[in-house]
């Protein structure tokens, strides 16, 4: 799509090279490099160029601020004939010096010859290679020291490119003006598609590459070669250009080749000699597109089974519910039986073999039109089109009597197989899928509970469906919590047993109000929330409140030692709650030092790359992470040195009978000896004696937090009556 030049600075740039004829482009760098220094707000810019011996530098040119020039000549700047700057060419990499002291103690001659020249700060770019320009560009402060920030060093990255892709433009003019014949040689020669297009979009005079890339001879219709869904697109960056709207746009392409499909990125402008025409730069990008289309059939769909996920299979239902005059529509749980007895005795790949074949069936049994989806584990769904409960139960039964003949064998073992099966018909006035799914799911659980290798309807006046089904409803009542603010912020105290903190550390916790008024265990409810993919709205909202009521009471927030909260597993893997938990906290520069992140290991174990990537977010705005349930894995130990936490809250499990168990002590102290060694701090959860309280401060612990430190309180009590000191 058309896009316009990014800023200022390369729209100055852009004046520069753009002025003049191209073989005298090389003339204006040093004039660009004055722009770049003021714009950049540096003292100076200067262009390291590959010399004629192997090697070896040249300053090509250099501009320092007339207060810092020593009359030496611009040009004869010899940082670039010494050792170590002669070593970039062979080890490219980003330099940044913030102070020239920075430097290695082989670079002594670079330090002296730099402080002969007053630079305090020294920047260099990776040599940029175009063609064969191999330039350097870097940047000094002689004023004072200057911390390289990452926008400068992008900001001077585009500025090099533009000046490198000058220097390389002007030595191709030149060769080009030696003769017409090497010219058209080095035109053919170049590694990108390029071309004409004339008034009528007709394609001419292109090169070698062009005419392969794009499979096109001379004088053909452009758009006779694209898809008929990009003409528009492709007309309308065309129209941008010759309306001289834009110098240069840009717009991604198909491209028919017979049956095969090829993505073309093609970058328009306008030729100065003729208006009306314009030149064309084709860049073949079908390998992203094609791994695009991949990542989304991986978001859509089981890596093991291939079938659609439980997203997709969502996303299905609801097109189903919204649809006027729907036909009738009948979903099924299957959940195989005893299948983790396969994974313990065979192993996990059997257990995956077993998947995979249970998914083949299932389509083999279902009608066609009928979805099979994977839900997770060894959960599968159907979403039966045009189906009565009745046509819903023949196919359940079928599906049982062929899966319990199924016949698994593993490495000489044989298993048996069997599935559990819950129906439930999609009432055309229900508010959500959630509703129907948990009719499903409950009868699915209760179909199991009477024996397995069966199936059953959902039936609302059965009492044992309506007990399950109410536990399958606190996602409903998520639904309306989030609508309805029926949410309330509680906190739990976190004491130090040794030292005193300058403030309270407290735990943020959340109760839910059903609509009678009446509190929901969180118990029950935020399980629900996991399970329905409700956990990152109920996070965003814990969030958001919690941030408002600092706000609110900012006094009393700044004299908090610490805010614990807890952050879902769920919400850990939503790329956008991540970007708004990132946009959220940068709003909020009071407040987010006193903040700390809490992720369970569990979610650390099967998430560790969301969980590092928490960490770089959380780090550089002052807020602390801290894992909580340690110990609840058997790999705690393992990634606790992958992860920088700031605290560590050991599982309950070990501290409940921690004043009798020997085993819970040694454990205990174990993980304080490791917290001194790694310098993260130990929360015990779960403290609910005195005796406790002492055991834990003899092991070392840090903070304790359970009912003998102090009960939940709403969050509002805190307000009203805040704590002394």
């Amino acid at each position: 799509m058309p896009v316009s030049l990014a800023n200022q600075l390369q729209h100055a740039l852009v004046d520069v090279f753009s002025d003049s004829p191209l073989i005298t482009l090389e003339q204006n760098v040093d004039r660009a490099l004055e722009i770049i220094t003021r714009q950049l707000d540096c003292d100076g810019v200067f262009v390291l160029a590959a010399g004629k011996a192997p090697g070896r530098l040249k300053t090509r040119n250099l501009y320092l601020k007339p207060q810092f020039n020593t009359l030496q000549g611009t040009r004869e700047w010899g940082l670039g004939n010494m050792p170590f700057f002669r070593n970039l060419l062979r080890h490219p990499k980003l330099l940044t010096l913030d102070s020239i002291e920075e430097l290695p103690k082989e670079a002594q001659e670079e330090k002296r010859f730099l402080r002969q020249w007053q630079v305090r700060s020294l920047l260099v770019l990776p040599p940029l290679h175009l063609g064969d320009t191999h330039i350097a560009v870097g940047a000094l402060q002689c004023g004072g020291e200057k911390r390289w920030q990452e926008d400068f060093v992008n900001e001077l990255s585009h500025a090099a490119a533009m000046i490198g892709s000058a220097m390389e433009l002007t030595r191709i003019a030149l060769a080009l003006l030696a003769s017409e014949c090497k010219y058209q040689e080095l035109f053919q020669q170049l590694p990108l598609a390029c071309g004409q297009l004339d008034s009528s979009n007709q394609l001419t005079m292109m090169n070698r590459i062009a005419k392969q890339t794009l499979v096109a001879a001379d004088s053909q219709d452009l758009l006779t070669l694209v898809r008929e869904d990009d003409k528009g697109i492709l007309l309308d960056t065309l129209a941008v250009v010759r309306d001289g709207v834009l110098n240069q746009a840009w717009c991604e392409v198909g491209f028919l080749h017979g049956q095969e499909l090829s993505w073309q990125k093609l970058s328009i402008s306008r030729s100065k000699a003729d208006k009306r025409t314009l030149v064309l730069m084709a860049e073949d990008v079908s390998e992203r597109h094609r791994l695009a289309s991949e990542l989304s059939f991986h978001a859509n769909y089981d890596a093991l089974t291939g079938l659609p996920n439980r997203v997709h299979f969502e996303a299905l239902l609801a097109k189903v519910l919204g649809e006027e005059q729907a036909p009738p529509v009948c979903i099924a749980f299957v959940d195989l039986d005893q299948f983790r007895v396969i994974n313990n005795v065979s192993g996990h790949i059997a257990g995956d073999r077993l998947l995979c074949q249970v998914a083949q069936r299932l389509k083999q049994l279902v009608r066609k039109g009928d979805l099979v989806a994977r839900l997770g584990g060894d959960e599968f769904g159907i979403l039966m089109h045009f189906c009565n409960p009745e046509s819903a139960k023949h196919i359940a039964e079928r599906i049982c009597q062929q899966l319990f003949n199924h016949e698994f064998n593993w490495e000489n073992r044989k298993h048996g197989v069997s599935a559990s099966i819950g129906i439930a018909q999609l009432e055309p006035l229900a508010q959500d899928i959630y509703t129907v799914m948990g009719q499903a799911d409950a009868a699915c659980r209760l179909a199991k509970e009477q024996g397995r290798n069966g199936w059953l309807l959902y039936d609302s006046s059965d009492p044992r469906l309506k007990r399950l089904y109410s536990e399958m409803t606190a996602s409903v009542d998520v639904l309306g919590a989030l609508a309805n603010d029926k949410f309330e912020l509680y906190f739990q105290e976190i004491r130090p047993l040794e030292a005193t903190d300058s403030g309270m550390h407290l735990e943020i916790l959340l109760r839910m109000y059903q609509e009678e008024g009446e509190m929901l265990s969180p118990a029950i409810f935020l399980p629900a929330a996991e399970r329905y993919n409700l956990a990152s709205r109920v996070d965003r909202w814990v969030i958001d409140h919690l941030l408002l009521w600092g706000n609110r009471h900012l006094e009393l927030w700044q004299s908090l030692s610490l805010v614990s909260l807890n952050l879902s597993a769920s919400s850990l893997e939503d790329e956008e709650f991540m970007d708004w938990l990132e946009m959220r906290l940068l709003a909020e520069p009071e407040l987010v030092d006193k903040l700390c992140i809490e992720i369970t290991e569990t979610s650390v174990l099967s998430q560790l790359e969301q969980a590092h990537r928490l960490i770089e977010l959380l780090k550089p705005l002052g807020c602390k992470l801290a894992m909580d349930d340690f110990g609840a894995g058997f790999s705690s130990f393992a990634y606790l040195k992958q992860l920088a936490v700031d605290y560590v809250k050991i599982d309950g499990q070990f501290v409940v009978n921690l004043c009798e168990d020997k085993a819970d002590q040694a454990i205990i102290a174990a993980m304080c000896q490791l917290g001194r060694q790694m310098a993260f701090q130990t929360i015990a959860e779960f403290v609910e004696t005195e005796a406790i309280v002492a055991k834990l401060r003899e092991l070392g612990v840090d903070y304790a937090q359970g009912y003998a430190i102090g009960k939940p309180r709403p969050l509002l009590a805190l307000s009203e009556s805040p704590p002394l000191g």
